[in-house]
């Protein structure tokens, strides 16, 4: 069974990524780092083990992109909040388990996936929290047999955004893997 590793991303254009970052710094600057972030991800996290398929916005720019790598697949976030497409994107990913991250944790590495994948041997479900009390990670063992209400009501950008989506997985075994740090402002930067 193919692992697959969903990178959800944004076409890297100022305005358009990074815009609480790019209050502090400037939209172009913040625009820079992302795109020079996701070219630094992408590179650290390929690996034979599993198949990495980003997950663009918006959709038809971020298909075209020349900005993102040609050689990964690329699927269309499409509509919905954060939730929706997440689900989304984990329902499309078949033939075995499969992990969703943000392109904006400079911590990720492969034995950070590694270790989710792992965790998905044992788990139904799989989470890498930020300390903010959201998360930088989420994983399925079964990415097409979610439940009806998988994260639905969940208060994204909130202190709330882990504890509500374990919450839309009730019965489910549930592993937590490292706690990463995402870039929201300059601070995060340091």
């Amino acid at each position: 069974m193919k692992r697959t590793l969903i990178v959800m991303v944004k076409e890297p254009r100022a305005g358009r990524v990074k815009t609480r970052l790019g209050r502090e710094i400037g939209m172009v600057a913040a625009a820079w780092w992302f795109r020079h972030q996701v070219r630094r991800l992408l590179r650290r996290i390929e690996d034979p083990r599993w198949r990495v398929v980003l997950a663009v916005a918006p959709d038809r720019a971020g298909v075209l992109s020349r900005v993102l790598p040609a050689h990964l697949a690329r699927w269309p976030q499409g509509k919905g909040d954060l939730g929706v497409r997440m689900a989304r994107m984990l329902r499309q990913a078949r033939g075995g388990p499969a992990c969703v991250i943000g392109a904006d944790i400079p911590g990720v590495t492969r034995p950070r996936i590694a270790e989710a994948f792992d965790a998905l041997g044992s788990h139904n479900a799989v989470f890498g929290p930020a300390p903010d009390g959201g998360y930088w990670l989420i994983g399925l063992k079964h990415p097409a047999m979610q439940p009806p209400e998988f994260l639905h009501t969940v208060r994204w950008s909130t202190d709330h955004a882990l504890t509500d989506s374990i919450a839309t997985l009730k019965g489910h075994r549930i592993a937590r893997v490292a706690t990463l740090r995402d870039v929201d402002s300059a601070a995060d930067l340091k």
